[in-house]
């Protein structure tokens, strides 16, 4: 190994050349913003206390709004998931309505005179479990592949207690455009003339001149193909639904 020794007046020059250097960076502190302390031949830079200041700053900045922005989403997803719920309350109640409540047919009689069926007796009764309904606001759709009618209450009413045994003898039996009810079973007097509100448990009979309604054959024919509802305001609707036979040779048939 060759070791190189310098002259001692280099040496001089390059020590004083070192302090200007120093000294030159040491000048710079205000402009920089950077603390300098010379330790012999080192140079060594701090951070001042306002440089941490203002990178605490801008770190509170995004942090609140990461805040905000956390808080805006948990709002949007808090008011969906309301309203999701509520419109699921809703259709879940509706449903329940539309297929736990309603009216059921439980039989359909007519009326052969001369040939032609000219009463209709249509017995109704509440679903299980469905609210009370309001006959006054029912109507009765009715067709006989011909033609088709609505039908609404005449605002007339029979009872058991009139009947005396012959169903087809009552006189209220509707017309071209009513329908008139006999009351069959009837526990709490609900089914009233003005107001007739079926509950459990009622039984009525849904009268229909079949005579008015299909006048251009002065009733319903033989093999004709009958069809309809019985529509309450809420819940499912009674269906109607039969052949006639293809001769009638009694006075009172079950169609269906």
């Amino acid at each position: 190994m060759v070791f190189t020794y310098l002259p001692t007046n280099k040496i001089f020059k390059l020590t004083k050349y070192l302090k200007r250097l120093a000294l030159y960076v040491k000048s710079l502190k205000p402009t920089l913003g950077w603390d300098v302390k010379v330790m012999g031949k080192n140079t060594i830079r701090i951070l001042k206390r306002k440089d941490f200041g203002s990178i605490g700053i801008g770190a509170m900045i995004v942090f609140i709004a990461m805040v905000l922005v956390a808080g805006i989403a948990a709002s949007v997803l808090i008011t969906t998931s309301s309203r999701l719920e509520m419109q699921a309350l809703n259709t879940g109640q509706e449903t329940i309505a539309e297929v736990g409540s309603g009216l059921k047919v439980e039989c359909v009689e007519g009326y052969n005179s001369s040939g032609a069926i000219t009463k209709l007796a249509v017995e109704v009764a509440p679903r299980a479990g469905s609210p009370d309904l309001d006959l006054g606001q029912t109507i009765v759709e009715i067709s006989d592949s011909d033609n088709k009618f609505i039908l609404r209450y005449g605002n007339s009413r029979a009872t058991a207690a009139s009947v005396n045994g012959d169903v087809f003898g009552v006189s209220n039996f509707g017309s071209a455009t009513d329908f008139d009810l006999i009351v069959m079973q009837d526990a709490d007097s609900s089914v009233g003339q003005t107001t007739p509100v079926m509950n459990f448990g009622d039984h009525v009979i849904i009268a229909i001149d079949a005579s008015a309604v299909f006048s251009s054959n002065s009733g319903i024919n033989p093999r004709a193909d009958v069809s309809g509802m019985v529509v309450v305001e809420e819940g499912a609707p009674g269906i109607i639904g039969f052949t006639t036979p293809s001769s009638y040779s009694e006075t009172v048939m079950e169609l269906q």
